[in-house]
């Protein structure tokens, strides 16, 4: 979600994030997290508030006046598993390669993009 300030509207912010803010906090399906007194400010969200509390990463740049929050780490603010899932791809020579005949070794996923 992309900010130009640190306070957000909450139907905005249930829209980009499908956590929506109730009077038992956040909550997205069937989980709610509680939220303090001050997450709410001049009619508004206060998302480090938010943040904070659902383990979403913040970026601030200043200079541009810009404030961008990454996904919801809620559940123990870490992965759950540290299993990748199935994929396919070409290899250099064009030949499919499977993630899964990797099974058992260590394995360094890098991702690359151009913008």
């Amino acid at each position: 979600m992309l900010l130009t300030s640190t306070t957000t509207d909450p139907a905005a912010f249930a829209a980009a994030t499908g956590w929506a803010v109730k009077p038992e906090g956040a909550c997205r399906a069937d989980m709610c997290v509680p939220l303090p007194d001050d997450v709410h400010v001049d009619g508004g969200l206060d998302v480090t508030v938010l943040a904070d509390r659902l383990g979403m990463p913040v970026l601030r740049d200043d200079d541009h006046g810009l404030v961008a929050l990454g996904p919801a780490t809620v559940v123990g603010r870490a992965l759950e598993t540290a299993e990748a899932p199935e994929l396919e791809l070409p290899d250099a020579d064009g030949n499919p390669f499977r993630l899964s005949s990797l099974h058992g070794k260590k394995v360094l996923l890098v991702a690359w993009a151009s913008w």
